[in-house]
Parts: structure tokens; sequence; C-alpha cells
């Protein structure tokens, strides 16, 4: 990791070429952006007036035509984590929002205990993703570093630090629980729960600070209703064929014309295979192993969320490439023949790149998430069946 920090922060070097990408792409994006009138500036507007809204003690979740479209899905917390952007000028803070978003995933990348080039090579794979993101000026790309960052830290066995991340992850966004398996790759587990219990006390309690206890507890109980309400929405999307629930179940369902079945067919054998490798007690200090689990994790939480969308996958690429890497540079076939139809369905197929017939198809039929669903069983069969030495791409070189 010195090695990394070296060689990408050393201000008497030159950065490397993908480091630039990495910061120039998005930041040219934003800056269009920053000059339209669209969807995506719209989202900003829902950001920035969780603060604001919470601020004047305004209803959360409702609808305000006069301010923007569309509803906002975030916790209450979210408004301390977007109150420096929001009271900025919109073109300043929507930009500024963008590259702290790529910022951060870049730096949690870099923490990664994996060589400099498996770095880079999951920078570049993930390049795309993050600038649909940010295009969308989405809160996943932040979210993903939060994940990552709990696992580094928990293994730095810098414990508060880790349940701030997951705590304040599934505080704004749901997703961010995935972090609590971690609890199992640390001795320290007794003194990890009390940082994750104090800490839910705080963040809790934190936007009390701008409004009150009592709108506060409200909006938790009104975050509850308006997820419920947006899951039926996202299970009603193949209607109108949008990019909602691009998920496992949602493939399932277009594909074969069983709309009506119910999730928990899905969700609840996937989170048996999420956990079920942790009974591998052997294997809970091996860092291959907590890193191929990081990248399942990172994965599942994505393809098996009806809250799915195309600037979502950001988090699953970023997994795909964790566990790719550490099988490179000559990884089995198999695994060549996923990053290929990752490239095509999961990356590339949104874009311009791909022709509109083959994109309509795609998103009838929510194949973005297939090569993610294939590479989660894929990773799901190494995390219970191999046996994981410490001999692959995980450590920096000098």
């Amino acid at each position: 990791m010195k090695v990394f920090s070296a060689k990408i922060f050393d201000i008497n070097k030159k950065p490397n070429f993908i480091t630039v990408l990495w910061f120039l792409v998005p930041f040219i994006a934003l800056m269009i952006e920053a000059q339209k009138e669209n969807i995506f500036i719209n989202n900003y507007l829902i950001y920035k007036n969780v603060f604001w809204h919470t601020l004047h003690q305004e209803h959360l979740y409702s609808l305000y035509p006069n301010e923007y479209f569309d509803k906002n899905h975030y916790g209450p917390l979210f408004s301390i984590l977007i109150a420096p952007f929001a009271i900025l000028p919109n073109y300043i803070g929507l930009i500024l929002w963008g590259m702290v978003n790529v910022s951060i995933l870049f730096y949690a990348v870099g923490k990664l205990p994996i060589s400099f080039w498996g770095k880079n090579i999951i920078l570049l794979l993930s390049l795309i993703e993050t600038l649909t993101s940010t295009q969308n000026l989405q809160f996943n790309p932040m979210l993903c570093s939060w994940i990552i960052l709990s696992y580094v830290a928990i293994k730095n066995n810098q414990l508060s630090l880790a349940a701030l991340l997951i705590v304040a992850g599934t505080f704004i966004k749901l997703y961010g629980v995935v972090g609590l398996p971690f609890i199992f790759f640390t001795k320290d587990y007794k003194k990890l729960i009390g940082y994750l219990i104090l800490w839910a006390i705080i963040l809790f309690c934190l936007p009390m600070f701008i409004s009150s206890p009592e709108f506060v507890y409200q909006s938790y109980i009104d975050w509850f209703h308006v997820l419920v309400e947006k899951n039926t929405e996202n299970l009603n999307s193949y209607l109108n064929g949008n990019m909602q629930d691009i998920s496992v179940m949602g493939f399932f369902k277009r594909t074969t014309g069983y709309y009506h079945l119910a999730n928990f067919y899905f969700i609840i054998p996937a989170g048996i295979l999420m956990l079920l490798p942790l009974y591998r007690f052997s294997k809970w200090g091996n860092t291959n192993f907590q890193l191929t689990y990081l990248a399942q994790l990172l994965i599942g939480v994505v393809i098996f969320s009806t809250s799915a969308e195309s600037p979502t996958y950001v988090i699953s690429v970023v997994g795909f490439g964790i566990w790719y890497v550490l099988h490179a540079p000559k990884p089995p076939i198999t695994m060549y023949l996923l990053l290929i139809l990752l490239l095509i369905l999961t990356i590339f197929s949104p874009t311009d790149l791909f022709p509109n017939v083959l994109q309509n198809i795609v998103v009838k039929f929510a194949l973005k998430v297939l090569p993610c669903f294939l590479a989660w069983l894929y990773i799901t069969k190494n995390l219970l069946f191999n046996q994981f030495d410490n001999n692959l791409n995980t450590h920096a070189k000098a």
C-alpha cells in the first residue's frame, strides 16, 4: 500500500495514465452536465434539498414539483453528508459532489491489499461505470468506497472507523449493511459490536442538530414506507421496460414471463449463499478468502436488489474487478469469458457504442445483470470449495 501511495500520490512523480483518465474523464463530464437542465441535475437537486428540507423540518419523502421531480429515497443522515455541497451554488456543488465520489473510490481501491498493477486494472475496468454513476450524480461510488474501506479498516484493526462506515452506509442507503459480515475477520468482534452500537446512536441523532428529535424519528419511519413503495414500483418496472430492477429477479421475470413470482425465492437462497462461506472458520484470516468474499458481497448487494439500476453497477463492477485481479495475469478461461461478457452486456451496453437494437434487447430483459450473476455464482463456488493459498496477486510489489 505504501508503494501505491508513492506511485500515485507522490507530487514529485508524474501520475500514470489510468490515474489521469480516472479524474479527467468524470471532471469533463461533470462540467458538461453542470451546464444542462436534465434528469441528472435533477438528482443533485433532490440530494441538496434533503439538507434544506431537514433544516426546515419539511417532509423528506414528499413530491416537490416546484423544486424537482421524483422523490428522495435516502435516509435522514444523508442531510449531514450533503450539507457542505448543498450550501454552494448548484454549478459548483454538483461538480464537487461528483469529484468527491470519484476521489473516494480511487482512494478506497488504493487501500486494498493487492498489487499496484491489480489496482490499476480495477480502476480501468470500472471507469465507465464510475462515469455513468458520476454523470447521474449518484452516491453509489462513495457507498462502494465505504464498503471497501470498512473491510480495510477491520483488517488494519481500525474498528471504530469500520463501524462508522458500516453504520453510515446503512443509515443512508441500506446497501451498507453488507459490511456487517466483516465482523468475522477480526478477533476483537466484541469491541466492533460496541462501536457499531455507539455509532448507530450517534448517527441516528446527528440530523437532530439541524432539525429536531421528533422530525428525525418520524423521517426514519417515513423512509421505511417510501422504500416499500419504491420496491413496488420497481417490481412493476417491466411494464414500461425501463432501467429499474436490473436484478437477478428482474432478469428471470422478464425472460420467463413469471412477473408475479415472489422475490424471496431468490433473496433467501442468495442470503444463505452469502453467509455460508463464513462456516470456513480456518479461512477467516486468509487475505485471498477475505478479498473474494468482499467481491461476492459487492456484486451480490446490487444484483439481488430490486432498486438496482444502471448507475448502481459501479459497485458490482468494482467487485468483479477485485475478484478478477486475484487470479491475473493468467486467470482460468472461464474468467476470460466472463470478463468479455461483462464488457459487452454490463459495461458497454448502456453506452452509445452499443447499437440501439441490441441495447433495447438488453434493457427489455435486464441482461446487464447476467455477467455479474454468473460471476457471483462462480465466486460463491470458489468461496465454498477453494483452498485459498496466499500466492495470488494480493501484495503490492516494490
